[in-house]
């Protein structure tokens, strides 16, 4: 007996079931039953965690959406998690299941968290449908820089190379300048542009970029472009990555990686676009004088 034939009685047993997978592997569930409920290996709580307004679907390729609503509860969705960005992006699925045989069960609404606004120790998170990824832009630039990130599939480029990255201690930080003894291998401005990923601790996998490397009173003092939104222990272990400024020439002298370049630097600059019939002289991208 399916769902549908239960629904089709006019008695029914109805509950809606809520999983949140972030991207850490993490899988939390909820239900508005008032009793745990149990599905393809999920536990499902009947505490005040998360709850839903109704999903807005349509046909075609118009973005459905959605918000949910809960309660910060510490054994769950904590205020810390969600401050750190744990719950960015996360999957989440919604079921309507008959509590009383929960193999009879539709999956109605998958997508992804948006923005989450908190307050008055509730959140307030936006869903997004599997459509809203057709919002975003693709596709390739024709850029002189290029166009992939270090170490991703494009690039090619394994991060984990000796002399390309380190990891060690984070020492004393706020989160946000880093100073880090140990690092006189590498050349100053090394890590620019690089990755920072906390190992261990309560910022475990978070990850942030560096803005600035440069060397203050023997230390290595790196800056990132935005704070870690957790707290760092002095032993939690962080590991470093190598930047890039995506230019062919630092692919090249920097990465051995040029054939990987993703790129177009002989492409014709503005002062080229904009050049005019010459008697004399050559229009050859350069500035115009």
């Amino acid at each position: 007996m399916s769902l549908r034939d239960h629904l089709a009685t006019g008695a029914t047993t109805v509950a809606r079931c809520w999983a949140v997978t972030r991207r850490d592997g993490l899988t939390l569930g909820f239900t508005d039953h008032d009793r745990p409920l149990t599905f393809d290996g999920i536990d499902f709580r009947p505490e005040t965690g998360l709850s839903a307004r109704a999903v807005v679907q349509g046909t075609g390729l118009a973005v459905d959406n959605t918000e949910a609503l809960g309660l910060l509860s510490s054994d769950a969705i904590t205020d810390a998690d969600i401050e750190a960005g744990r719950y960015d992006e996360a999957e989440l699925r919604l079921w309507a299941v008959n509590w009383a045989d929960p193999t009879q069960r539709e999956l109605r609404f998958r997508g992804t968290l948006g923005e989450i606004r908190r307050g008055d120790g509730a959140f307030h998170a936006e869903l997004r449908g599997l459509t809203e990824a057709l919002n975003r832009p693709v596709g390739r630039l024709f850029q002189t820089t290029c166009g992939a990130v270090l170490g991703d599939r494009a690039c090619g480029f394994d991060t984990a190379r000796p002399g390309f990255s380190a990891e060690l201690a984070c020492g004393i930080t706020d989160g946000s300048v880093f100073r880090l003894p140990g690092l006189d291998a590498f050349a100053p401005r090394w890590f620019e542009r690089g990755r920072l990923t906390v190992l261990t601790g309560a910022a475990r996998d978070l990850r942030g970029v560096v803005k600035h490397d440069r060397i203050e009173g023997g230390m290595r003092v790196l800056e990132l472009w935005s704070p870690l939104r957790a707290p760092l222990a002095p032993t939690d272990r962080i590991r470093l990555e190598a930047g890039c400024d995506r230019r062919a020439i630092t692919c090249r002298t920097r990465f051995d990686n040029i054939a990987n370049f993703r790129g177009f630097p002989f492409i014709p600059g503005e002062d080229w676009l904009m050049s005019v019939p010459s008697r004399s002289g050559a229009n050859d991208g350069g500035s115009l004088r």
